[in-house]
């Protein structure tokens, strides 16, 4: 077998291709899809969700708009901050990006 026919997927001269070797380069793509993309991109949003979750009282966060505050109240979907000056703001759980680095 060639490498011009492994890499355009051809039956080589003789031979009838069909059957699963006709899908088998599809399902290679799938299954590397999956792997690389998919796979990675579920176990972020699951640890992020966990994350939210596991936010209480007195943590400092910085949202996905860049604002450092510190979580002053929890409800179901939401967080009342305090940022710089006093200020509250309510944000949206979804929100969050992460931790305060510690200064």
């Amino acid at each position: 077998m060639t490498i011009s026919n492994i890499l355009l997927f051809m039956p080589q001269e003789g031979q009838e291709g069909g059957g699963l070797m006709s899908f088998l380069p599809l399902i290679l793509i799938v299954v590397v899809f999956y792997m690389f993309f998919i796979r990675p991109q579920m176990k972020k949003t699951k640890e992020q969700k966990k994350y939210r979750e596991s936010l209480k009282k007195g943590d400092k966060i910085i949202t996905i708009g860049g604002i450092h505050g510190k979580i002053l109240e929890v409800r179901d979907k939401t967080f009342i901050i305090e940022i710089d000056g006093g200020n509250k703001l309510t944000i949206e759980r979804s929100a969050v990006g992460g931790d305060a680095p510690q200064a």
